[in-house]
């Protein structure tokens, strides 16, 4: 085992090596690169040293490149809410004045959040409204009981102790059933009357944008209140491009960042964190000292890592759960799918809850960003995503049967129509991608008190904090960490409440300065396609 002197990355007799104290981040996701810039930014105190598992930056928010195309692992979409985020953000990327025209790649479009949803056989627009067109798919029979069951949500609430119970509390039992029961349980391999509600109120906007919510919609008139819920912004080359700026200008400024260097346990002295293991890419195990420790890794893995944990907190910590991402990406020839446009228009995904169809969400980075296309006058670059637990059958399969599954779900779901449309193809896998509202979560306090009396640690992100978390989120816990940090504060009651501001306008920043393209509906209809396949049968003792 080699171990590496406390402050082997100053120059060897460098006064600053009695001086600095050395601050360890685990994980170059937005949380942990957010938090390595700005304690080199703010105090030259600390030298700073990030910890990454994998060979990428900006974790679940990073970007793949496979052949001159960008595939976002996670679509991490940036709104103009929070005055903090949005200044930090706009250092690197710019929203002002940004087109998808625009000749500089620092700048963040603004992007009309264009979605659909595969119901039943057909493609409808989200958010799903009573129109006559969408009366028509449904139903009349459906659509009244939805829209009685809607109206009546409002007026008699059940016990919001499951996430069953807060979709039906927000949309009625009927919509519940239609949209959110199963494609909940595809993606969590839970029934919603299983998992927290704490989930439904932490994502409602990112995934659940089936239905407008009655709190979202109330009191809004058709202007630019509602139009701001329908814009977003997005890098011209992906996700991960943010965070990739961000990580030069930490080493720029003096930090160190390792990949391939997976923590596995922690040396603990005095109640306090004095040493972290980590292997490297080559299986190489190494020991390197701390004065403080900011992490983004699991919790679960992080609670395992620590010595000396009671046996029932460490019972707990083995509890929590995880749900895996698999993520396909497929190369259209738009010469072999002409009705490509008509099919997907300007959506930028799919959201599928039928659950015939494995993939839960389809992207379609043509319409995110261009820039992520390598030839977008030729081609359409797509991605579907699939939810398995590590271990499965699912998550062992090859990349040719993934590859196989995705065309094949392409095809029944009328998107596609020949193979031959398939010019090129890629598969990503992540393990450990969202924290699951189940089973050990519901006494995630106990965990949080015993982590809190390790003096110099700092959880942040959605793994750290086992709880869902969008970009902007995972911004603001890495800044109320190093805030604490910096004032010397014991009580991190601040690190793990930290959220984003949810307002329309954000300290002058305002969508309202951005002009979005968007295609009036009367121009643009999506199809009808017809669903192969047999009809899912009832589900047995259902609530």
């Amino acid at each position: 085992m080699i171990y590496y002197d406390k402050y082997i990355h100053f120059p060897e007799g460098s006064v600053l090596a009695l001086m600095k104290k050395q601050v360890i981040i685990i994980g170059a996701g937005p949380a942990g690169i957010t938090a390595a810039l700005e304690l080199l930014k703010k105090s030259d105190e600390y030298q700073v040293v990030v910890l990454e598992a994998s060979q990428e930056i900006g974790g679940l928010s990073r970007t793949i490149r496979y052949h001159g195309n960008c595939m976002d692992i996670g679509d991490r979409r940036f709104y103009l809410e929070d005055a903090e985020v949005s200044v930090w953000r706009d250092a690197f990327l710019s929203h002002r004045g940004a087109s998808g025209t625009d000749a500089c790649d620092s700048v963040m479009p603004a992007r009309c959040d264009t979605s659909l949803v595969y119901y039943k056989g057909k493609l409808l627009e989200a958010p799903v409204e009573f129109s006559p067109r969408t009366i028509r798919h449904m139903g009349l029979g459906t659509s009244v009981k939805a829209g009685v069951g809607y109206i009546g949500s409002a007026v008699k609430k059940l016990p919001e102790d499951s996430l069953e119970s807060f979709y039906v509390n927000h949309f009625g039992r009927q919509l519940y059933t239609m949209f959110f029961e199963e494609y909940a349980e595809k993606l969590w391999g839970h029934h919603p009357g299983d998992i927290s509600a704490d989930w439904g109120t932490a994502s409602m906007r990112e995934f659940s944008p089936f239905l407008p919510s009655k709190e979202r919609t109330a009191g809004r008139s058709e202007s630019k209140e509602s139009h701001a819920e329908h814009v977003f912004f997005y890098p011209k080359r992906g996700s991960g491009q943010l965070w990739e700026m961000a990580a030069d200008e930490v080493v720029a400024k003096g930090g160190v960042i390792y990949r391939g260097c997976r923590v596995t346990h922690f040396d603990v002295d005095g109640g306090s964190i004095t040493g972290v293991h980590y292997t490297d890419a080559n299986g190489v195990s190494s020991r390197i000292g701390a004065d403080m420790v900011i992490s983004s890794m699991p919790l679960k893995d992080l609670l395992s890592g620590l010595p000396s944990v009671p046996e029932d907190i460490s019972y707990l910590a083995q509890g929590l759960a995880y749900r895996d991402l698999v993520t396909v990406g497929l190369l259209l020839d738009k010469a072999q799918e002409p009705a490509w446009e008509k099919t997907l228009g300007q959506a930028c995904r799919i959201l599928v809850p039928d659950t015939d169809i494995k993939s839960g969400c389809i992207r379609i980075f043509n319409n995110l960003s261009p820039d992520m296309v390598a030839d977008p006058e030729t081609h359409v670059w797509i991605s579907l995503e699939y939810f398995c637990t590590e271990g499965d059958d699912y998550w062992h399969m090859s990349e040719e049967a993934w590859v196989n599954l995705a065309v094949s779900e392409l095809m029944r779901m009328g998107i596609i129509h020949s193979r031959k449309s398939v010019a090129d193809a890629h598969r990503e896998c992540v393990s450990r991608a969202y924290p699951m509202y189940v089973d050990a979560y519901d006494r995630m306090d106990r965990m949080i008190g015993y982590l809190d009396t390790v003096d110099n640690l700092r959880c942040v992100g959605g793994n750290g904090q086992h709880r869902y978390s969008n970009s902007e989120r995972e911004i603001k816990t890495a800044l109320a960490a190093v805030r604490s940090i910096l004032s010397g504060s014991t009580d991190k009651r601040a690190v793990w409440c930290a959220k984003a501001e949810v307002s329309v306008k954000a300290s002058g920043n305002d969508f309202r300065d951005v002009t979005v393209k968007k295609i009036p509906k009367k121009e643009y209809k999506p199809p009808i396609t017809i669903r192969i396949g047999r009809k899912k049968s009832p589900k047995a003792g259902k609530k």
